[in-house]
């Protein structure tokens, strides 16, 4: 029994990495100057990451003016974001107050939505502070909305130790065995898309019309439901790649990777309980069962294949990672480990986050844990 239920999920995963076949093209660079972006950056205690954020958005030719949304940081972004602005001439660079959120509302879509609300820019580009823009990312991301209407984008991965080497790959796998690769040119079903929150671009007046981040309130995983929603109301929703332009510096460690990635790695607020059920073990059946069968010598032919799979797999992620190293290439063994932790996810959900706990995913409401 166990080895067809094997098989069956074989046949899910191959199936979805099937449509990685036709892929979007990556972000060009190369893209016509496009003028009035806004840049939002949404911070909470990022004052000692923002900076290599903002030294790149502002050699970014196409940027007309960078937002960082202060929600309630008790490290002093705003003031090291201000003490910057002082000393500078072009672009535009202001701290902008998010204020607490309102009831019904986590802390990052509502920095998003006050963000969206005071930027003056026809095009909105969101990015985490801990990315590492390039000159040339803002003007692409307005060319690729010549196709869509939101672009979400991929950054290129920047893991300082081994232990990010070796865990991080692992859970992005688990991603793509799940969902299929995101840039692929047919999208899925609306409630199996797959965005990365750390980087997007949208109009800002139809997402304005659209009632802006509002479908995302209440979601630890913000960038899903707030997507997902979108491609639901007819929107075009497009993933590409942007490891061109655009890195990021998630983690310090792979204890923090397992703590701060593995709280959303099963997407629990915006995936039922069923389905859920069925992605954990997908993963269990295809990634975490066959390293641990080849380690106690009884892997079957279906489990080598599926160890074959799991190596080729290491060579489409390889340009995902800026470094990479012996960890890297042993990060199969890490698999069943981060079965585990999707499993963890899944089963208990995130409430909290940044010193805010929130009464549960999806949530109607928040308070201040601090």
């Amino acid at each position: 029994m166990l080895g067809l239920l094997q098989a069956l999920a074989a046949l899910v995963v191959l199936r979805r990495l099937a449509r990685g076949r036709t892929r979007r093209a990556p972000l060009d660079a190369r893209a016509p100057i496009a003028a009035g972006v806004s840049v939002v950056v949404p911070a909470r205690d990022e004052a000692a990451r923002i900076g290599p954020c903002l030294e790149g958005l502002l050699a970014d030719p196409g940027v007309a003016e960078i937002l960082v949304v202060d929600d309630g940081s008790t490290d002093g972004t705003g003031d090291v974001v201000r003490a910057l602005a002082a000393r500078i001439s072009a672009p535009p660079l202001r701290v902008v107050d998010a204020g607490p959120p309102p009831a019904g509302w986590v802390g990052k879509p509502w920095a998003l939505q006050r963000g969206l609300e005071a930027a003056a820019g026809e095009v909105v580009v969101s990015l985490d502070a801990d990315t590492r823009p390039r000159p040339g990312l803002a003007t692409a991301l307005v060319a690729a909305l010549g196709d869509a209407d939101l672009v979400t984008a991929g950054a290129r991965f920047a893991c300082d130790t081994a232990g990010e080497r070796w865990l991080h790959p692992a859970m992005l796998t688990t991603l793509v065995y799940r969902y299929g690769p995101p840039d692929a040119a047919t999208p899925p079903a609306p409630d199996r898309l797959m965005v990365n929150g750390q980087c997007t671009a949208v109009r800002r007046e139809p997402l304005l019309e659209q009632g802006g981040y509002a479908a995302a309130a209440g979601h630890l995983t913000d960038d899903a439901a707030f997507a997902r929603a979108l491609a639901r109301a007819g929107w075009r929703v497009a993933f590409r790649d942007a490891g061109a332009l655009l890195h990021v510096d998630m983690h310090a460690s792979g204890a923090e990777t397992w703590r701060e990635w593995g709280r959303s790695l099963a997407l629990p607020d915006v995936t039922p309980p069923a389905v859920r059920a069925v992605d954990a073990g997908t993963v269990w059946l295809t990634l975490a069962l066959p390293p641990l069968r080849a380690l106690a010598g009884r892997a079957g032919r279906l489990d080598l294949a599926l160890l074959a799979l799991r190596a080729l797999m290491l060579v489409a992620l390889r340009p995902s990672y800026v470094t990479r190293g012996p960890s890297f290439w042993a990060s199969p063994l890490a698999d069943p480990l981060a079965a585990v932790r999707l499993t963890w996810s899944g089963l208990r959900p995130a409430r909290s986050w940044r010193g805010r706990t929130y009464p549960g995913a999806g949530g109607t409401g928040a308070r201040s844990a601090s």
